[in-house]
């Protein structure tokens, strides 16, 4: 049972690498709602100001992720400085996702809990130090791996909060979910779902709402539209799209979709053709 391949396929993470090497003094970075922050410090004493009601002190090698940052500071060491790499982490669709609205304001991670971890830091500055072809891209990709280390470590230790990551770490929980997840056009219902986590009808019911957030049946809808969109936006006709997601007909559809969205599946990707504001820039290192 994958529980983040599925959840990962639908929200496809993608990182972008702004820094790496030396960080001294002080960097100021804006609030982003589309982007997530990442601040990994191998070397030096670096605080991080602003993030929650207090701040975050490294002196090991740490990994810092912020799934929904606000303005914030990272504070160097002027003589001695810090070795670091700076990054932006965008989910597919940008803003909210299940991913990452599952996630506490900040995580912070030693490299020593991440098997692996170091090689891949190794790579990152021996790339960030060359001049081959392809260096911004490895970089990217480096950095995307040790998103996905990092998540696998937030299931193993239960750091979420309320929602589709908190649920997938839980053993009984994630077998419904990664099921429902893998295979939204099945005819669920609470005694599939109750069955495949090994629980009563009652006693599934009750454990869902209060670990995930939401009922069975709201959350399968949920995700059903999520997925929905997805196909939508590939151009798939919205006929097929309500088959694929489990809904017999595009009406059916429709309710579902003005229900969650609010606003019909047809009405939802004209606003996606509309201009959109210019993108902001990447945040860069002051």
């Amino acid at each position: 049972m994958d529980r983040l391949s599925t959840l990962l396929e639908h929200f496809s993470l993608r990182a972008g690498v702004f820094h790496t090497g030396s960080l001294c003094g002080i960097h100021r970075f804006q609030a982003d709602a589309l982007r997530g922050h990442l601040h990994l410090v191998e070397r030096g004493l670096v605080r991080i100001t602003g993030v929650g009601r207090s701040h975050l002190l490294i002196t090991e090698p740490t990994i810092v992720f912020l799934p929904r940052p606000g303005k914030h500071r990272v504070v160097a060491d002027e003589r001695e400085g810090a070795d670091a790499v700076c990054a932006t982490v965008q989910f597919a669709g940008g803003g909210t996702n299940p991913v990452t609205d599952s996630l506490p304001s900040v995580v912070s991670v030693l490299l020593a809990d991440l098997p692996g971890s170091a090689m891949l830091v190794r790579l990152m500055f021996q790339e960030a130090s060359s001049s081959r072809c392809g260096r911004q891209a490895a970089l990217d990709r480096l950095c995307e791996v040790l998103m996905i280390q990092l998540l696998r470590h937030c299931l193993d230790r239960g750091i979420t909060q309320v929602g589709a990551l908190a649920g997938l770490s839980d053993p009984r929980l994630a077998r419904a979910m990664v099921a429902m997840h893998d295979d939204p056009s099945r005819e669920w219902d609470l005694s599939a779902m109750a069955g495949l986590a090994g629980m009563s009808r009652a006693r599934f019911a009750v454990r869902f709402r209060e670990v995930i957030g939401q009922t069975p049946a709201d959350y399968l809808a949920s995700w059903r539209i999520l997925v929905a969109q997805r196909l939508l936006r590939r151009g798939l006709p919205i006929k097929q799209v309500a088959y694929d997601v489990g809904y017999g007909s595009p009406t059916a559809l429709a309710r579902v979709f003005v229900r969650k969205i609010g606003c019909t599946p047809s009405r939802w990707l004209g606003k996606l053709r509309e201009p959109s504001a210019a993108a902001g820039a990447e945040r860069q290192v002051e």
